[in-house]
């Protein structure tokens, strides 16, 4: 943005505010001066990371404007550097459509997947070697900056990919973004720009220090901490999060092209280097333009070796056709762009050491071993715990207590680890020995032939009771609000809770005397519990928790009958007869139904007033349109509610599946979408829609 003499000019204006008893220029030259000289140093310190004045000098120059911007508001500016944060908050965040939709990009995991991307490339285009541009896929949370006329008019999330929250308050607060930029020097009069708002390593460990001696929790990885400053309400609060931005995409420019400058836009590149240029954190210092994908190959490879070096987290390169004009020859599919391609890194691994092993007791009765380790930071979050499975698994592994262990996190994947380092062991390592009965209430273990898992078949087991009380209140269950997990555990730890139908006899009066429950709250709790007796079957069959019982096959078994008593007559051979359900899912479904405790818990709900018949509901108009047609949520959706989406779906014939297969008709895509999203592209027959394109096919 400076050259060697402007940045020597601006740093002589510098001397001469600072210093004492030297003459001003007129308050207006000076206001400008000012602006000028602050830009120049935000731009050293968030961008090039290479102050040239201590923060102390900085703070009194900004003083200084902020007291002259305020006894003269005629020169107020809204670029200044002083008008980052808002004093108000953001009651809401609007949502606005995208110039151009932000889509994903297609992932490779290896030298093929580049090998057969570059092979695609070369074919459309009929070329026999393409310039590639190669950059940092960095791992944060992902913008849309809007400048029109040099100045800053919006910043949006992704949200779906077509449109997203207007957080442009919150944008503002970030330094490493200018509110304005030189664009008219290249002929451009409005420009949307596509970048990553990160949180570096160094800001993550000091935010989080801040919060552990205000004696609140930490937060779990920079990712997730940039992604949730985005839409904090306090623009104050933002600023104090230390955000920083790379910007790496030029989507949309309106310019004179008779402008010789705009010629930089003819090459990813050269826009690159452009934004840099103007102010901006391109990765214009990391990207490397080479001829030919083994170039790609090798840079990305390179790469890869000093990503735990960077002061940010990334987790791969994403590789980018260099001439705009073959990009839009190659196009895009309406998932992602042909001329562009993640290569995601391997996955990463960390060693620490294997304290103890914890027995927990889940719903259904299993023993799960939990593995505590020395807390580590790997891939974006700090591991303490780890699920080991089961007996088999403790073996296979060899794990001993005190053993150092080898982890790996890829991705979102749950941390696993990979092996134990048996030739680490000074002899002070023990074995980890499996009880042989319940660890919360000492009834024997019992393992079903075939499987792997012990449990617990004593269903008053306290540990199974609560956790079937947690899921029987949870949101895709019976749906009670303010009744959350520690709820439950404080109500239980009370005797305010015994069983599920007890929930339907909570002594109200009783929990307005516990410390955080006021009136208002009472009466909310009253509520939602009330309002859960109305909630369909479907969901009071999933919320009792049956073993292999699933949202979806819950809705099968509901259409099945009239009212839950008829599966007490049912034989496993009958329930075999409902779709998708096996041998194993009828007996289970059958043994819960034939359980005498079970079919009294059924019989009290039903005096307390829940829904346990099928009301068929009048179907509504169109409701045969997606009849047959299968379909699969995934991510956030900025417009519904899943739950509400599939009942949608439903209403109009369509059906809901539970993965990933070549059963499934719809994907429906809704903001960060995961592993999902990256299986359903490799099936052809799979079509992956967004949010408005299910909104716009039901209609």
């Amino acid at each position: 943005m400076y050259n060697a003499e402007q940045t020597i000019a601006l740093q002589a204006q510098t001397d001469q505010l600072l210093r004492p008893g030297a003459s001003q220029p007129d308050v207006a030259a000076m206001v400008q001066q000012l602006r000028a000289v602050l830009r120049f140093h935000e731009y050293r310190y968030y961008v090039l990371n290479d102050p040239l004045i201590a923060d102390a000098e900085y703070d009194v120059l900004y003083k200084s404007l902020e007291q002259l911007e305020k006894d003269h508001p005629e020169l107020a500016a809204s670029d200044s550097p002083t008008k980052r944060v808002g004093n108000s908050l953001n009651s809401q965040f609007n949502t606005v459509q995208h110039l151009v939709p932000m889509l994903s990009l297609d992932n490779s995991y290896n030298a093929e997947d580049l090998l057969d991307f570059d092979r695609k490339v070369r074919e459309a285009t009929k070329q026999e070697e393409i310039t590639y541009c190669i950059e940092p896929k960095f791992d944060g949370a992902s913008i849309s900056l809007l400048y029109e006329n040099d100045m800053l008019v919006r910043g949006v999330t992704r949200g779906d990919g077509i449109q997203g929250e207007d957080v442009t308050t919150n944008i503002r607060q970030v330094r490493s973004i200018p509110l304005s930029a030189p664009f008219s020097g290249y002929g451009i009069q409005q420009a949307e720009i596509r970048g990553e708002i990160i949180m570096s390593k160094p800001a993550f460990h000091r935010y989080n220090e801040q919060l552990v001696a205000q004696g609140l929790s930490p937060l779990a990885n920079p990712r997730n901490a940039a992604s949730g400053s985005l839409r904090m309400k306090d623009p104050k609060e933002v600023a104090q999060r230390g955000l920083d931005a790379f910007l790496y995409n030029i989507s949309y420019a309106v310019t004179d092209r008779e402008n010789t400058q705009a010629k930089v836009l003819d090459t990813h590149s050269g826009s690159l280097k452009m934004l840099w240029d103007i102010g901006f954190r391109s990765p214009e210092k990391e990207k490397r333009v080479v001829k030919g994908i083994q170039g790609v190959i090798d840079y990305c490879l390179e790469f890869e070796e000093k990503r735990d070096d960077l002061p940010y987290e990334i987790d791969g390169m994403v590789i980018k056709v260099d001439e705009i004009s073959m990009q839009e020859q190659l196009g895009m599919t309406s998932h992602h762009p042909r001329w562009a391609i993640a290569f995601k890194f391997k996955a990463r691994q960390a060693s620490t050491i294997l304290r103890d092993v914890e027995f927990q007791v889940g719903r259904t009765g299993a023993v799960t071993p939990v593995a505590k380790l020395d807390p580590v930071y790997l891939a974006g979050v700090t591991v303490s715990s780890i699920s080991v499975h089961n007996e088999e698994y403790i073996r296979e592994k060899n794990l001993k207590k005190g053993d150092r262990v080898l982890i790996e996190r890829a991705g979102d994947v749950i941390p696993q680890i990979v092996k134990s380092l048996p030739e680490l062991r000074d002899g002070s390592e023990t074995e980890i020995i499996f009880p042989k009965e319940c660890p919360v209430c000492k009834s024997e273990l019992f393992k079903e032939e075939g499987e792997a898992v012990w449990r617990c078949v004593n269903i008053e087991c306290k540990a199974q009771v609560v956790e079937k009380i947690i899921h029987f209140v949870s949101k895709d269950a019976m749906d009670i609000k303010s009744f959350g997990e520690a709820n439950v555990r404080k109500f239980y730890e009370l005797g305010l809770l015994t069983d599920i139908p007890s929930i339907y006899k909570l002594p109200l009066d009783e929990v307005g005397k516990l410390e955080g429950f006021g009136k208002k709250s009472i009466e909310n709790l009253g509520a939602a519990i009330q309002a859960s007796k109305q909630q369909p079957l479907h969901r009071l069959i999933y919320g009792l928790g049956i073993r292999f019982v699933g949202e979806t096959t819950a809705k099968t078994l509901a259409n099945a009958v009239t009212q839950i008593f008829d599966f007490n007559n049912m034989s496993i051979e009958e329930l075999q007869q409902l779709e998708d359900v096996g041998v194993k899912v009828a007996g289970s479904i059958h043994h819960f139904f034939q359980n005498e405790q079970n079919q009294e818990i059924l019989r009290q709900l039903e005096e307390l007033g829940l829904q346990l018949k099928n009301e068929k509901k009048e179907k509504p108009a169109g409701a045969d349109t997606l009849h047959g047609q299968t379909f699969l949520f995934t991510g956030t959706l900025s417009k519904l509610k899943r739950s509400d989406a599939e009942a949608m779906a439903e209403a109009h014939g369509g059906k809901i599946v539970s993965g990933v297969s070549s059963k499934l008709n719809y994907l429906v895509v809704g903001e960060d979408a995961g592993s999902k999203l990256e299986k359903a592209r490799k099936i052809n027959t799979i079509r992956i829609i967004s949010e408005d394109e299910f909104i716009n096919l039901l209609q």
